[in-house]
């Protein structure tokens, strides 16, 4: 009860560090299957700054939120994620894009399915590609959870999930 508690806390404060002027925040959401062959799903908000020192074509955003892991005879898992990511823009502002970051999932069991994860605390590595699609954008992603061998065993997994990005 402790872990959930925590959780959401962790939930509300990334909420709050998102906190952007109106039509800075986006709603992200994507569905896919994990290496165990377990359905996830994630639901983020973002927000893009604006850094006026990096090139137009690369920009900077900054996520929060949860991921929702099913499991076998009710073994279900969550964790709040906390994700900076680049991404690079071809073309014009609404181009084709790849996106990559490196951020970190506090999971509710520091187990899932039949990977022993060492810790609550796994980092989270991310790459996407994606394009515009109506008014917001669709993302094909493929992401790795590990501890990063801070403490044993270290048995990652990876979620490849297709998404969508909204604007709010």
């Amino acid at each position: 009860m402790k872990r959930r508690k925590n959780l959401a806390a962790g939930l509300l404060a990334g909420l709050a560090l998102l906190g952007s002027p109106a039509g800075l925040a986006d709603l992200y959401l994507d569905a896919g299957m994990t290496s165990e062959s377990a359905a996830a799903v994630r639901i983020e908000l973002d927000t893009r700054p604006e850094l006026e020192f990096l090139p137009s074509a690369l920009s900077l955003r900054l996520a929060t939120g949860l991921l929702l892991l099913q499991g076998r005879e009710g073994n279900h898992n969550a964790a709040w994620l906390a994700t900076p990511a680049l991404r690079w823009t071809f073309g014009e502002q609404r181009g084709v894009f790849v996106e990559g970051g490196i951020g970190m999932a506090l999971f509710l069991e520091s187990r899932h399915e039949s990977r022993e994860l060492g810790s609550a605390f796994q980092f989270q590595d991310r790459l996407a590609l994606g394009g515009p699609l109506g008014p917001g954008e669709v993302a094909l992603s493929l992401t790795h959870y590990s501890n990063g061998g801070i403490r044993s065993p270290n048995q990652g997994f990876e979620v490849l999930a297709m998404g969508y990005r909204l604007p709010l």
